[in-house]
């Protein structure tokens, strides 16, 4: 499986993933962090993340997957959603919480 396949499939066999540098537990990057603090305080508990600092090919491959240039990037429901900032503006709107699963919480 190449990594275009394999992002595709993840984002299609998982509900919300997101594509980060560092894992939820230990991000190595500010906005990765960040992102994964507002997922959590929207009520996320079965993110799905993937640490493309672990594998160049699927680094490069997830910015020409939804042809946006930065990482974090976010998925729901196979849906690119945007990076950091558009994630924090949602979620500041309600928005990212109204488009959340319902089973995202569990």
């Amino acid at each position: 499986m190449d990594a275009k396949e394999f992002i595709q499939k993840t984002v299609t066999d998982h509900p919300i993933v997101l594509f980060m540098k560092g894992t939820a537990q230990f991000p190595q990057c500010g906005f990765s962090g960040k992102t994964v603090q507002m997922l959590k305080a929207a009520g996320v508990k079965n993110l799905v993340t993937v640490n493309v600092l672990e594998d160049d090919e699927v680094r490069q491959a997830i910015k020409d997957f939804s042809n946006w240039p930065t990482i974090p990037q976010l998925y729901v429901q196979g849906e690119f959603i945007g990076g950091a900032d558009i994630v924090q503006e949602m979620f500041q709107s309600g928005e990212l919480q109204k488009m959340l699963p319902a089973d995202a919480g569990q």
